[in-house]
């Protein structure tokens, strides 16, 4: 093996090795929430706690990262929801299931910043820059198959889908997703003013 093979090779361990911090790290924060210890998160990773604060030296900076590991999850199953799904109505509904999971499962992202205002504003663009045009081409794709109008844009159906799910992660006795998928099928339909005030609350 060449040096620059074996570099190669340890680039991408590392890469892996990071993705399943993050995974597990993703994991506790569902369950403990985004103040559970450093060492719950080891454990589920299977590494030594000094691996994580090598990765991530303190706690917002690993907090970031999960919300940008999973930005970058809802994102790539956009292209692959649409190849293996059935119809592209199917590939909408299955992406605005996931994107529901994730809204609920973020809670504590704020908190965890510590009123980091220009931190949270950024994570926002990234946010919308990552997903709005993965909703969008969805969104045209199943418009399209059901002959349906133009009358909601990605970014406004994302914010009505985000406001259906605020409080969902206190509250067990409430399921958002029922109520997104109405919302969606409402958007497909055609019957868009009601949609598009929601977004706009």
């Amino acid at each position: 093996m060449t040096d620059e093979s074996g570099r190669r090779t340890k680039r991408a361990d590392a890469r892996r090795n990071e993705q399943a911090l993050l995974d597990a790290a993703a994991a506790v924060f569902v369950t403990s929430g985004v103040d559970a210890p450093v060492r719950e998160i080891a454990a589920r990773a299977g590494v030594g706690m000094g691996t994580i604060y090598r990765h991530f030296p303190t706690r917002p900076e690993l907090v970031v990262a999960v919300y940008r590991h999973q930005v970058e999850a809802c994102a790539d199953a956009g292209p692959r929801l649409r190849a293996e799904c059935p119809t592209p109505e199917a590939a909408l509904r299955a992406w605005v299931a996931l994107f529901v999971e994730f809204l609920v499962t973020k809670h504590g992202l704020a908190d965890a910043l510590q009123g980091d205002n220009a931190g949270s504003d950024a994570l926002h663009a990234y946010f919308v820059d990552r997903l709005v045009p993965v909703c969008a081409s969805l969104l045209d794709s199943a418009r399209e198959y059901r002959g349906a109008p133009r009358t909601v844009d990605a970014y406004n159906l994302m914010k009505g889908i985000g406001n259906l799910c605020i409080g969902a992660a206190a509250d067990p006795a409430y399921d958002a997703d029922p109520l997104v998928q109405l919302l969606v099928t409402g958007v497909l339909s055609g019957s868009g003013g009601t949609a598009a005030r929601i977004g706009d609350i």
